[in-house]
């Protein structure tokens, strides 16, 4: 049975009928300088296939593994930002299941004491804010990659990479307390932004740093128990994260409202046709056959470890978010947009550090508005931030000189411009340009005179009531003066020549 969709109308009577029941599976890659178990280094991308790689990584007989002690601190700060417990002892697991791309036949992992359990987040929706619970974090071992290619005779063959193998791996698992593919995606959306905000990952989702898998059933209205549950693969965005979800539930609904039986499948996600297609039979837990591992000892926790850790987490999107908010009096808009990306709470700190006495919107404005713009366009980003010439005085120096009516916006936009491109000072950049705003009322009014003496249609359709020909006109002082008139006072001196739309005076 394959069910592409559904007509119209269907998705939201079914969901009158079929409550969703999501639960959200997060593999990510954390920045460590080795592998979880060996000294090979991570840092393979782009390296020739196999290059990364030892006994250990490779499952070679008689290889004992080492923990890497970093990746237990990134995942206990994980832990610690999402509010989870930690246990006194946790302990590590085999997880035994035959796959190419796993060579000694079992994973490294933790089942029944992962390093963190019981945590939960909070995001904002279309609907208000929302929390999801986080049943655990766990550490594990990456697996190989696959390499599918087709040889010059037409067929397909499999090829396997090791750099990747042991690579150390952290697993974020929610509780089934997602209703909805948008919940699901904001929350891999904040995720994404509290794991690169405490340092722990790039979780870059096109990198494959970011793996979110989807566990999607559908039981019926008032109903307690749950549906068949199927697991949902190979999303590598935000946007595949809430389509997938949202095909499975209407596909989900069209079978049961057939009168279908379910089946537990791992099904793979098609962006380019928007449908998900049956990959395997979904295993449970025992077909994996956890037992305790039997070359790596207990990892007892301590209490003063974790102070340490948690002294050292900065602080938090959510609590930051609040703090813009209710001190700095800043929109939850602006808030949301500045936190949501590190390059613009980078730029925002720094400034706010440089000049204190700068108006919080001001700073937001300039870092939301031009500064973001130009840093997409002409600085190199990485996720934790910018690659760039650009510091906090500077821009608070840039800031200050729009406040104070020196400088206007477009040509603060021009100097911003100069000095990312160049590293150029601000103030360097506006003596050589000679951009200082003009605001002297009878420098500005011999302009206007000459825009309104050169434009008499425009002055016409102003006096006919055409209020956008005031727009023009002042565009028309902006041109002549290459930006530097104060546009507030080149408006109020048109209207004063010219008195009010619709007026014959003048």
């Amino acid at each position: 049975m394959s069910v592409v969709g559904s007509a119209p109308g269907t998705a939201s009577s079914a969901l009158e009928r079929y409550e969703p029941v999501i639960g959200i599976e997060v593999h990510c890659q954390l920045k460590t300088a080795s592998k979880m178990f060996c000294s090979c280094s991570t840092e393979y991308d782009g390296a020739p296939p196999n290059t990364h790689v030892c006994p250990v990584c490779l499952g070679l007989p008689g290889a004992l593994p080492v923990i890497n002690r970093r990746a237990v601190e990134y995942v206990l700060a994980a832990g610690l930002a999402i509010e989870a417990t930690n246990p006194v002892t946790t302990r590590w697991d085999r997880k035994n299941y035959f796959y190419p791309d796993l060579p000694k036949g079992y994973q490294i992992s933790q089942y029944d004491l992962p390093l963190a359990a019981h945590g939960r987040l909070t995001f904002e929706t279309s609907t208000g804010p929302f929390t999801v619970g986080i049943r655990r974090a766990h550490l594990e071992e990456d697996t190989a990659k696959l390499v599918h290619v087709t040889t010059p005779d037409g067929r397909t063959v499999s090829l396997v990479d090791f750099n990747r193998s042991g690579a150390p791996l952290m697993e974020i698992v929610t509780e089934p307390d997602i209703r909805s593919a948008e919940q699901a995606r904001r929350y891999a959306e904040e995720l994404q932004l509290l794991l690169r905000s405490i340092g722990v990952s790039d979780a870059d989702m096109e990198r494959g740093q970011m793996r979110v898998e989807a566990n999607v059933s559908l039981r019926p209205r008032g109903v307690e128990a749950f549906g068949i549950r199927v697991e949902v693969k190979n999303m590598n965005s935000f946007r595949s994260v809430e389509r997938a979800i949202a095909f499975e539930i209407e596909r989900q609904a069209a079978a049961l409202d057939a009168g279908e039986t379910l089946t537990q499948d791992t099904r793979g996600w098609d962006d380019n046709r928007g449908v998900t297609y049956v990959m395997r039979s979904k295993e449970d837990s025992q077909d994996y056959r956890y037992f305790p591992e039997p070359d790596l000892p207990p990892l007892r926790i301590d209490p003063a470890w974790l102070a340490e850790i948690r002294a050292r987490l900065p602080e938090l999107p959510a609590a930051r978010r609040a703090r813009y908010r209710i001190e700095l009096g800043l929109s939850a808009y602006d808030a949301g947009v500045i936190v949501n990306d590190p390059a613009m709470v980078a730029a925002f700190e720094a400034i706010q550090v440089a000049d204190p006495t700068l108006p919080a919107k001001e700073i937001a404005n300039l870092v939301t508005g031009d500064y973001g713009r130009a840093t997409k366009e002409i600085v190199e980003r990485t996720p934790s931030g910018l690659v760039g010439r650009a510091d906090g005085p500077q821009l608070a120096d840039l800031l200050a000189r729009i406040v104070s009516g020196e400088l206007s916006r477009a040509n603060a936009k021009e100097v911003l411009a100069e000095h990312l491109v160049t590293g150029t000072a601000v103030a360097a950049i506006v003596e050589a340009s000679g951009l200082r705003q003009i605001s002297d009322a009878s420098a500005v009014g011999s302009v206007v005179d000459e825009v309104l003496a050169a434009n008499p249609a425009a002055v016409a359709d102003y006096r006919a009531g055409k209020g956008q020909a005031l727009g023009f006109l002042v565009g028309q002082v902006m041109k002549v003066t290459r930006g530097q008139a104060n546009a507030g006072v080149a408006t109020a001196l048109i209207r004063e020549r010219l008195g009010e739309p619709g007026s014959e005076g003048g």
